[in-house]
């Protein structure tokens, strides 16, 4: 499965924790990586300074579904599932 057009998802929903060009600290959750373009095109995409983390994550129907929406909706509850208990969100 190839990435959605103006999906970005991805790119969104999930926190990154370790170092992106512009975003040295990482990124939150539900907040844009500044690498996204003007298409939600990742604008590291190939390029070694691409984290890990982006790289393994890879477009599939169960989290992208039909619709942006969903795919934002299914990897918003993935980083809550998976987050320490110490930082559960509501």
């Amino acid at each position: 499965m190839e990435c959605r057009p103006q999906c970005g998802a991805c790119c969104i929903a999930p926190s990154i924790t370790s170092p992106i060009p512009g975003m040295p600290e990482g990124k939150p959750a539900g907040v844009p990586c500044v690498q996204l373009d003007e298409d939600l095109r990742c604008r590291l995409f190939g390029k070694p300074e691409r984290p890990a983390f982006c790289g393994g994550l890879q477009p599939n129907l169960e989290m992208c579904g039909e619709r942006q929406a969903h795919a934002l909706q299914w990897l918003g509850d993935l980083e809550k599932a998976t987050l320490p208990a110490t930082q559960h969100i509501r």
